[in-house]
């Protein structure tokens, strides 16, 4: 399987495209921002460093299941703090283990200590299925002579 950088560079629309919110905003802000965008997780930064990701079983289990206000409550008070990361060079079945053993969805790429993006769980989905696909294309036209 590919790096992930190749997998970003081949992504439809903007690539790397990374939505983040700050410890501080409330947790009703950065669900807006999540609807607004259609993603399931937004990185969490403070002076440009990477300091959380905030998911929305983040949201689920630690605000509405607890009866909590989102527009009190702020992203450091739920936000995942201890967050795993890979690189760019890092292969997608590398991320496929780290994310199916951790019962994980996100993964954030970190290059140094510059956060370079967000590889979602649908994101590998999508490129296993592309390969297959491929690879059946391949296995067709050999077929067929």
């Amino acid at each position: 399987m590919k790096p992930v950088s190749e997998l970003f560079n081949n992504r439809a629309g903007s690539g790397a495209t990374l939505w983040s919110v700050t410890p501080d905003d409330t947790v009703f802000d950065a669900i807006k921002v999540l609807a607004e965008r259609g993603v399931g997780a937004l990185i969490v930064m403070e002076k440009g460093k990477l300091v959380g990701i905030l998911s929305e079983r983040d949201y689920t289990r630690k605000i509405a299941l607890q009866g909590k206000n989102s527009k009190e409550a702020r992203v450091r008070d739920i936000m995942t703090a201890n967050v795993l990361v890979v690189s760019p060079k890092t292969r997608t079945r590398e991320c496929m283990a780290i994310m199916s053993e951790k019962n994980i969805r996100h993964l954030p790429v970190v290059d140094g200590d510059t956060v370079v993006g967000m590889l979602s769980i649908r994101d590998l989905m999508n490129d296993i299925i592309a390969d297959h696909e491929f690879t059946i294309s391949q296995l067709e036209s050999y077929i067929k002579g």
